[in-house]
């Protein structure tokens, strides 16, 4: 049994149940005007940074994200959020155990009985969102649900959103493609360096993320036929001209409409909110590890959690 399209495919309630489940967890999670720190590694880092960019967005307080491991410990925060699928991950295990008693820590969590349980202050266990894959999908994209239906986002609305992407043909066909670049602005650029990620985890694709308005600052030198930019967000004025000059496809399904040059699947629908595009990019990951002869429950070098000895 694969279990990673499975999880893809779940993403809707999920998303739905983490929208009930927010109002009930309110005492641990950030107050307005607190200063933030969220922290991760691999996935969990990305959604931190998604988050960041939106709570400072919605005017709720200075919100920065940070590898686990990176963490500036000198700094000052009136919170801490970590975010672990496994809660068993070295780095946040011992990042949470040097902040006990300097600085309030909320865990969120898939396992309820993992060690970053016992050492954060707080916790919100998401068990219903936990994976069996290697590749992470829906935890982190339900953690980020969560934490958006306590920023105030209509997560009803997101998670029909998530029902036409699990559901929609892809905007591209993973076969003859050799290259995607994923791009984001402001919030989405975590999502970016997400969708990245699942290419090179799910499939050993040469997949890069950079933020939207710096991709024509070297990065574009590698666009050309057989290769995509994919852009979550908006999309900086010209980008589209200079990325069709390059003779690379175009994927943007967001303030401009859902387009590429090579299919309309999206055409008379509204647009989808980046979250719901990133799952289409899941997808795209496990297509290409199917096309490319591939186990995307068998990644490469990866394990479900890192543990360092």
């Amino acid at each position: 049994m694969a279990y990673v399209p499975a999880e893809i495919a779940s993403q809707p309630d999920c998303w739905r149940e983490a929208a009930q489940l927010a109002p009930t967890v309110t005492d641990r999670l950030p107050r307005p005007g607190e200063r933030v720190a969220v922290v991760g590694c691999g996935t969990s880092w990305f959604m931190a940074m998604a988050y960041a960019g939106l709570r400072e967005r919605a005017g709720q307080g200075e919100t920065d994200a940070f590898q686990a491991s990176e963490f500036p410990a000198g700094r000052r925060y009136d919170r801490l959020i970590a975010i672990t699928r496994s809660g068993t991950t070295t780095e946040v295990l011992e990042l949470l155990a040097a902040l006990r008693g300097q600085l309030p820590t909320t865990v969120l969590v898939g396992d309820p009985g993992s060690p970053a349980v016992d050492l954060a202050e707080a916790a919100v266990t998401m068990p219903f969102a936990d994976e069996r894959s290697v590749v992470q999908t829906r935890f982190a994209t339900t953690a980020l649900a969560l934490l958006r239906t306590h920023l105030g986002d209509n997560v009803g609305a997101l998670a029909a959103d998530a029902e036409v992407a699990v559901r929609a043909p892809l905007p591209i066909d993973p076969g003859g493609i050799e290259q995607v670049t994923f791009l984001g602005r402001g919030w989405t650029i975590g999502l970016a360096q997400e969708a990245a990620l699942k290419c090179r985890e799910a499939a050993t694709f040469w997949a890069e993320a950079y933020p939207a308005m710096d991709y024509r600052h070297g990065p574009i030198s590698i666009a050309a036929p057989g290769r995509v930019v994919w852009a979550f967000g908006e999309l900086p004025d010209g980008l589209p001209e200079d990325v069709a000059a390059t003779g690379a496809a175009l994927v943007h399904c967001r303030t401009h409409g859902c387009r590429t040059v090579l299919t309309s699947w999206a055409a008379g629908r509204n647009p989808l909110d980046p979250m719901a595009d990133l799952i289409l990019a899941q997808r795209f990951a496990v297509a290409l590890a199917s096309n490319r002869g591939l186990d995307p429950d068998a990644p490469r070098h990866l394990t479900r959690s890192v543990v360092l000895a």
